[in-house]
């Protein structure tokens, strides 16, 4: 326990050196998404890309963070080898979660009139979303209804991790003391676009965000979160509280475009879509080649 005290309390001298000496000793934040960005084929993070960020963040004293739509239950195993030291951007902007002290910051909840009034709408589209919900520094997802192939992957693949639990089946998903985050739906993505027309045009006091899987275009991914939220807003917000003169992010997916728009520099992998790869400053090599964390490298080094 001392070992682990001693190394925390390392962690946090090294933020708050970073914020006390703002843009003269590390003026860009860089940012990154993860799938299909950061992490390679295997939706890992390679070897090499982490040794390369450890120089970033150690010897080279650059400020990197990532940002997606992934929650600290993925994010946190992905990461654990990444000596970061900056919140991470999870669960879409929604919130950042704190690598040490393991901990939620930055919250922006759902209140529960939207919570309703989105569960009335897929409700009219025979949809069963997921609400995932803050408990502390864990987070409680509800379901109610029959999970389709694609939902049951999806929880058996992550039903064991520690900072995630599930409720299957929950007859009062809709309701809770907790903190709603995220209201998220898989499925086709034909099937998920009707039902987010339905939403920005009748709710109005949440912010939709549908995008293709990266894998299977065919596919979809839904989110919804309290109006406002987004990965460029909560980059912005970071980037005040580090006190960033330049703020550079990565990405691949449509979801991405937003936070590419807000930076002063965007970098697309070459694997991205091709309205990502228009939506940016320039492209890189593929999410393979380790291209994300050498592009830092060379820019920190030249700067």
């Amino acid at each position: 326990m001392a070992l682990v005290a001693v190394i925390v309390l390392k962690k946090i001298s090294t933020f708050a050196a970073m914020i006390a000496n703002g843009v003269e000793k590390a003026g860009t934040l860089y940012v990154s998404d993860l799938d299909g960005t950061l992490l390679g084929q295997d939706s890992r993070l390679s070897a090499v890309t982490v040794a390369t960020l450890n120089r970033i963040i150690g010897e080279l004293g650059g400020l990197f963070t990532v940002a997606t739509a992934r929650t600290p239950a993925t994010v946190v195993p992905l990461m654990q080898e990444v000596h970061a030291t900056l919140p991470f951007i999870v669960i879409g902007g929604s919130a950042m979660w704190n690598p040490v002290t393991m901990s939620y910051e930055h919250t922006h909840g759902i209140d529960q009139d939207t919570v309703n009034a989105v569960a009335d709408v897929f409700d009219r589209h025979h949809g069963h979303p997921f609400i995932y919900r803050r408990h502390g520094s864990l987070l409680y997802t509800h379901h109610y209804g029959p999970l389709s192939l694609q939902e049951e992957r999806f929880v058996h693949e992550r039903q064991h991790l520690p900072l995630k639990r599930f409720f299957l089946d929950d007859s009062n998903y809709r309701h809770s003391e907790d903190e709603a985050l995220l209201i998220f739906a898989m499925n086709k993505f034909a099937v998920l676009e009707a039902i987010a027309r339905d939403l920005r045009a009748t709710v109005r006091s949440c912010s939709v965000m549908l995008y293709h899987d990266i894998f299977d275009p065919d596919d979809g991914y839904l989110e919804i979160f309290t109006a406002g939220t987004s990965k460029a807003a909560a980059i912005g917000e970071l980037a005040r509280e580090v006190g960033a003169g330049r703020v550079v992010v990565f990405g691949d997916n449509r979801n991405d475009i937003a936070m590419m728009q807000a930076a002063d520099h965007s970098v697309a992998v070459d694997n991205a879509f091709p309205e990502v790869k228009v939506a940016a400053s320039e492209v890189i090599g593929p999410n393979t080649d380790d291209s994300v964390a050498r592009w830092i490298t060379t820019d920190l080094i030249q700067s």
